[in-house]
């Protein structure tokens, strides 16, 4: 087996191939309002909601966790942390629904749209400050590789074309209908430096690098998706450690099996990487404070 860097890896080195990602866990100054946007406008389910929390998502999956701590103040300017969710929606069907109820209720909240070739994104910022991303992927036949890295772009998309080619009149009058599954398909961040963010996900963590903006930017996977996790400089340069404060608060992975876990606990336990483990699942700070839990599926 070999690395996306050319570098041969062991089955121990990287984190197995079926990996993905579970909910983002964010701190809430207003959980009524936060709830409103994710439900009424992004169209996911309240899976749960028990006193300061609630669990959206689809079906049985959840997609947010949001924690209600008024207390808190927003992050610092400029800080690390999240820097969107990525929600995945299975159908352009589906995402053309979700971005049409988000643009009927918080209108201002739309900030781009592009066409990465691997995928078709939207991007929002919610009512605190926290960015989305709603997209769908293209199949991963056509995808392209280059020397270990996928092709990514940025390239314009016009998002009422969009809308008028993927929206049906049924989903007009009820966002809701018909719509299939959705999940958190990938987490990007806001870091201090890419040098520490390579060292901590891929080397340590076991994510393989699968494209890189240099100096600036790098995306990681397991299985050779085109990204389940990405870090960038690009508001955040020369960040040190966040202090406690409203946005994210924990960014969850799921490995396939218990084994998978137990290899991740002894590559950690190899660099000297600091972690809990309370019997279910893994708990790391990275560079900058960002806790990241990886548990097992089975």
């Amino acid at each position: 087996m070999t690395s996306s860097n050319g570098v041969a890896a062991s089955n121990t080195d990287i984190l197995a191939a079926a990996t993905g990602m579970g909910p983002v866990t964010l701190r809430v100054g207003d959980l009524d309002a936060m709830i409103r946007y994710y439900r009424d406008g992004v169209t996911l389910d309240v899976l749960s909601a028990d006193g300061d929390v609630a669990v959206l998502g689809r079906g049985t999956t959840p997609v947010l966790i949001l924690q209600h701590a008024p207390e808190l103040r927003s992050a610092e300017p400029r800080s690390a942390g999240l820097y969107h969710t990525a929600i995945l929606f299975d159908s352009r069907e589906a995402l053309a629904a979700s971005i049409y109820s988000v643009a009927t209720l918080a209108p201002g909240s739309f900030t781009g749209s592009a066409d990465h070739k691997v995928s078709i994104a939207f991007y929002f910022t919610d009512p605190e400050g926290n960015g989305v991303e709603l997209y769908w992927d293209r199949d991963r036949t056509e995808w392209s590789w280059v020397h270990g890295s996928i092709e990514m772009a940025t390239l314009y998309v016009d998002p009422n074309a969009f809308l008028q080619q993927y929206l049906t009149p049924e989903t007009v009058d009820d966002p809701r209908r018909g719509l299939g599954g959705a999940s958190v398909g990938h987490v990007h961040l806001s870091v201090g430096d890419v040098a520490s963010a390579r060292e901590f996900y891929v080397r340590r963590l076991g994510f393989e690098s699968t494209f890189e903006v240099p100096g600036s930017a790098l995306f990681v996977s397991a299985g050779k998706y085109h990204h389940h996790m990405a870090m960038n400089t690009w508001e955040s340069a020369g960040a040190g450690r966040r202090r406690l404060a409203l946005g994210l608060a924990q960014v969850d992975i799921v490995v396939p099996t218990r084994d998978d876990l137990g290899a991740l606990e002894e590559r950690l336990g190899h660099y000297g990487t600091a972690f809990r483990n309370d019997g279910l699942a893994l708990a790391i700070d990275d560079p900058w404070g960002s806790l990241v839990k990886v548990s097992a599926a089975l």
